[in-house]
């Protein structure tokens, strides 16, 4: 696994964010297209958990291999890695989750999605003119970000990327102390009604993949550039 990506300035077009995908492409397309994303110019970074839950997750392959399109390692990957390379998991857990869809595949592939899921980065990290903004699945352990990339530099200890991809400890605690370093830090991971803001942590799945709309954060302005979509 690259542990962290960093990205500069997009010069070109505009950068947006997203929440959690769980097999919901055509939808997110959609609302893409009602607020004219251009990707000649434009990048979506995904907090990460492309799969799982919806019907298109087997497009997550073809989304990952745009020049436009860049996500971090949603737990919901990290299933599927464990699963392949051996590891324990709660089986019934993983099938009610939505894992199903990619226990049911061949071996190969399952190990073909595995491979890909395994180089996505735990963090990405996009210049803005504003300053940096961070991207991690659900939540950073550490009170800066300069102490989190350093953490990551090495060999990662499996509860850091625990913590990284699976805790709610944030939402449940109200705690909305800043991460030091960074602009902003985008997360996902805990379906909420409407973005939340805690300190400067932006918590944007508001369910696009059950409730149908997706939070697309500009990451220029820091605003939500939702648009109309008909289904």
């Amino acid at each position: 696994m690259i542990r962290i990506e960093r990205f500069a300035v997009n010069a070109r077009g505009r950068d947006y964010a997203v929440g959690d995908i769980h097999g919901h492409f055509q939808r997110l397309q959609a609302q893409l297209s009602a607020i004219g994303f251009n990707p000649a110019v434009d990048r979506l970074f995904s907090v990460g958990d492309l799969v799982d839950r919806g019907p298109e997750c087997m497009q997550a392959l073809e989304w990952l291999a745009q020049p436009w399109f860049h996500a971090v390692q949603g737990n919901h990957e990290a299933l599927a890695v464990t699963h392949v390379s051996g590891g324990w998991l709660d089986y019934g857990q993983y099938r009610a989750a939505g894992g199903g869809w990619f226990l049911d595949l061949p071996t190969d592939e399952q190990a073909r999605f595995a491979e890909r899921f395994a180089d996505m980065p735990l963090a990405l990290v996009v210049d803005t003119l504003d300053g940096p903004v961070g991207l991690l699945h659900a939540d950073c352990p550490c009170a800066s970000w300069s102490e989190l990339c350093e953490q990551l530099q090495g060999p990662a200890p499996e509860a850091l990327q625990e913590y990284c991809q699976w805790s709610r400890r944030r939402l449940y605690e109200d705690d909305d102390r800043p991460i030091a370093g960074l602009r902003a830090l985008i997360v996902g991971h805990t379906p909420l009604h409407d973005v939340r803001v805690l300190g400067n942590i932006w918590h944007i799945d508001t369910g696009g993949w059950s409730r149908g709309r997706f939070s697309l954060l500009a990451l220029d302005t820091l605003s939500v550039a939702n648009a109309a979509v008909t289904q």
